[in-house]
């Protein structure tokens, strides 16, 4: 059997979700409304951050590059999703399909750093409240945030080179309903060692110790909030972070089921599932879990509306 190498393969067929026939329009309309509402409210989230003075803090600011990535990957992977459920166009090219692996890829990468920063900055605001405007100051958070960016765009460039160079020799059927890693490796009739390799020396240097960094600024956020004596300041304290960790939560929950498995042990139907939390479900909930138990968030919202009623009743009156 001759082999190719990827540089030859023209495309590649991405199956989606055969194993449900009779639901591909519902899905079709399932997936619409989700990446409707991921739109909706990450732009919210955005503009809120923009418009409201209130929320001109390293949080929002931090939670507005999020809300951008969030839009920005769902707009990569969830159209092509829907146009595979709708109009059966399974082929994607072989660039298109390296994109999604690469920005796959900078995605977990960027949330690792970002979320591992939004934890620290939740550990300044409430073991040193009176540190705080000092320590995260406006420069301090720009330079993370590029240097975020800067990490993200490089690290999967060694995945994609590495998926490039890679032989295929029959099925070219992508068992999933994107171009995902492990989905691409098991097409792959050539050594898959290597970049398995990468991928846990990648999650050893990058992930694990952003964990670490993570779970150690919420030890000691909780060891702060427990030693407060008011139960009122506690219930305040903790909710300033509890949004995070729920993030935080799905976040390392779903990677580390999805990426932290040894291939042997992974099927297409379990590595969908937890694709599709990450990919789906978790861009559509985290601004309902950063906004609805937050009041600056309310009181940002709130404030738009009246001001957008008020001028447009001011237009109203001009007009008639």
């Amino acid at each position: 059997m001759v082999e190719e190498n990827l540089t030859t393969v023209t495309e590649f067929i991405i199956l989606g979700f055969p194993e449900y026939p009779d639901l591909q329009i519902p899905l079709f309309l399932l997936f619409l409304l989700i990446y409707l509402i991921v739109l909706m409210g990450n732009l919210t989230i955005i503009a809120l951050t923009c418009l409201d003075p209130r929320l001109h803090t390293p949080m929002y600011f931090f939670l507005c590059n999020l809300s951008f990535l969030d839009i920005s990957y769902t707009s990569l992977n969830l159209p092509k999703l829907m146009d595979i459920l709708l109009k059966k166009r399974q082929c994607i090219s072989t660039i298109g399909c390296l994109t999604q692996v690469y920005f796959f890829m900078f995605s977990l990468c960027f949330e690792f750093v970002l979320l591992t920063v939004m934890a620290y900055d939740r550990y300044v605001a409430i073991c040193h409240p009176l540190h705080y405007a000092v320590i995260m100051n406006q420069r301090l958070c720009v330079l993370i945030t590029t240097g975020t960016w800067i990490l993200g765009f490089l690290v999967p460039v060694t995945h994609t080179v590495l998926l490039s160079h890679l032989s295929y020799c029959g099925s070219k059927l992508i068992e999933h309903f994107f171009c995902d890693l492990p989905a691409l490796l098991k097409l792959s009739c050539s050594s898959t060692s290597t970049i398995e390799s990468v991928t846990y020396i990648l999650g050893g240097c990058l992930g694990l110790p952003c964990f670490a960094a993570t779970l150690t600024s919420y030890v000691y956020i909780i060891s702060t909030i427990l030693r407060i004596s008011s139960a009122e300041q506690r219930r305040k304290a903790f909710s300033t972070c509890s949004s995070h960790l729920m993030v935080v939560i799905l976040f390392y929950g779903s990677t580390m089921c999805l990426y932290m498995r040894p291939t042997s042990m992974q099927s297409m139907e379990q590595n969908k599932l937890f694709a599709l939390l990450y990919n789906v479900f978790i861009p559509m909930v985290n601004p309902m879990i950063y906004s609805l138990k937050n009041r600056d968030v309310k009181g940002a919202l709130r404030g738009v509306f009246l001001r957008s009623k008020e001028q447009f009743l001011c237009i109203y009156q001009q007009i008639v």
